[in-house]
């Protein structure tokens, strides 16, 4: 179950003289296009304690929704989980397999460079799983295609406006209706087949 941003804030801030909840969490970033999907799949992990939808890796601070494309930044969700319930090597299965690796362009209906994949690592073991979470992929291969998703190291993480937060249960119809008409299963299903969106629990 996804813990509001309220709740989980008061939460940091009543165990923060013991530090428990700092030492059994732990942050993974996914570019996966679209947040709202991004964050709505993640959500269905367990493990997973709360999403936030925002921007990373461009060139200016502060993005907003206006103006993340023009400054080079990627949409992208930081996930906060129990290691204790799902591990990061978790994580980088359901991510893939929630995502078309194999494009360079974008995803699904949306274009360009802020629709992109990437796995934003956040240590150096982050890092080495991510690598070779990608090598694994790259040897056994994909139909037709070249694995394209960038690994980099996370830079700063700038939260999107609160009407993008749990967009998809803000505005299910909306929402379900988007990410129909954008292609996002068909497509996911098309590259992993049985394995499509594996690990999420309403797949």
């Amino acid at each position: 179950m996804k813990i509001s941003r309220t709740l989980l804030i008061a939460s940091i801030i009543a165990l923060a003289p013991l530090k428990s909840f700092a030492q059994n969490t732990a942050i993974a970033t996914f570019a996966g296009g679209c947040f709202w999907c991004v964050e709505s799949d993640f959500d269905n992990v367990p493990g997973v304690l709360t999403t936030i939808s925002g921007y990373t890796g461009g060139s200016s601070d502060n993005p907003t929704y206006k103006n993340h494309m023009r400054d080079g930044h990627r949409e992208v969700v930081q996930i906060t989980y129990d290691p204790e319930k799902v591990s990061y090597q978790q994580l980088l299965h359901v991510f893939w397999r929630s995502v078309d690796p194999t494009d360079a362009g974008g995803q699904f209906c949306d274009r360009g460079h802020s629709y992109t994949t990437a796995i934003y690592t956040n240590d150096e073991q982050q890092q080495e799983l991510a690598l070779a979470s990608k090598k694994e992929l790259t040897e056994q291969g994909l139909p037709g295609a070249e694995i394209v998703t960038q690994i980099e190291a996370a830079a700063q993480f700038w939260p999107a406006e609160d009407y993008h937060q749990d967009y998809y249960l803000k505005n299910p119809l909306r929402y379900k209706l988007y990410r129909k008409s954008c292609g996002r299963d068909k497509r996911v299903e098309t590259v992993w087949g049985e394995m499509a969106r594996d690990g999420i629990a309403d797949h």
